[in-house]
């Protein structure tokens, strides 16, 4: 396993080029962010030349903190459908945005420039998110050509583009159906980035294919915010999938024993939705 951190150090300084770096030098202050991967090695025998889609993950936690029960289990599993993850652990508050925008940014283009080292197919990097951290993995699939994000990164705009987006019970409109602590937390007491940061009007034909996924119960986050998300890729013209399990609240990463939170009961209906998400990986 590789531990890589995103640092926030000086401005306009590019991503390094060195493979294993342990610093990447990002512009905005802050904690750093990290990357831990599972990364499978070569194994004799094997063709040392063959790619890997990679999976980065982004664990939710309403940009206050980053849910553990989102990042390695989940991690683990895609591993085992044959693909290279990584979880990335991003700045929360008192970081406002972008500075979490500007990490993930940055760690897509780490991992494009060192597909090689990683045995990973550049082609295939995808952002897999939840709850916050699907708004943050649809923002950068809204906001990776804007030039701005180039400069403070210091990569070209298709180095930050992931070629597809996995998204589970996202956060996405502050609107009427707004999760509001995520808001909060992101924008602060700025109501008019909030309104920019409602992202269902924010798609367009460049944003990635989307994989979407909710409950039917969840009250946290309507599941109004993935019916809106999927209205505005079909108004867009881009590609996307939506499966809605009726049953189950928020938050429940793999819908198991071991990853649903304390006092609430496994979800069997929507366990499916690795395997699910795999295939759609798959075709594209």
């Amino acid at each position: 396993m590789l531990h890589v951190t995103i640092a926030a150090e000086d401005e306009g300084k590019a991503v390094p080029e060195v493979p294993h770096a342990d610093q990447i030098a990002l512009p905005e202050a802050g904690e750093p962010a990290r990357i831990e991967t599972y990364f499978p090695d070569v194994l004799d025998k094997v063709d040392p030349s063959a790619k890997r889609p990679c999976v980065a993950i982004l664990p939710g936690g309403a940009y206050a903190r980053v849910s553990a029960r989102e990042a390695e289990p989940v991690a683990l599993q895609m591993a085992a459908r044959g693909f290279a993850a990584c979880v990335i652990t991003y700045s929360c508050a008192p970081a406002r945005y972008p500075v979490a925008l500007v990490q993930v940014a940055g760690a897509i283009a780490y991992l494009k420039r060192h597909a090689e080292a990683f045995h990973i197919d550049s082609g295939h990097i995808f952002l897999m998110g939840f709850s916050a951290g699907a708004h943050l993995a649809l923002d950068l699939g809204c906001e990776w050509q804007e030039p701005w994000l180039s400069g403070r990164v210091g990569a070209a705009a298709e180095e930050m583009r992931p070629c597809g987006l996995v998204l589970g019970y996202p956060v996405v409109t502050s609107g009427a159906y707004a999760h509001r602590g995520s808001f909060d937390n992101l924008c602060g007491d700025d109501e008019e980035l909030k309104q920019k940061l409602s992202l269902e009007n924010r798609v367009t034909k460049d944003t990635p294919p989307a994989f979407i996924f909710h409950t039917l119960e969840d009250t946290s986050v309507p599941v109004e915010n993935s019916l809106l998300l999927a209205e505005a890729y079909r108004h867009a013209g881009v590609s996307f999938t939506l499966h809605i399990f009726p049953y189950g609240g928020h938050g429940l990463s793999l819908g198991t024993a071991d990853t649903v939170q304390k006092g609430k009961r496994p979800q069997p209906l929507m366990q499916c939705w690795p395997d699910l998400a795999a295939a759609w990986m798959r075709t594209l």
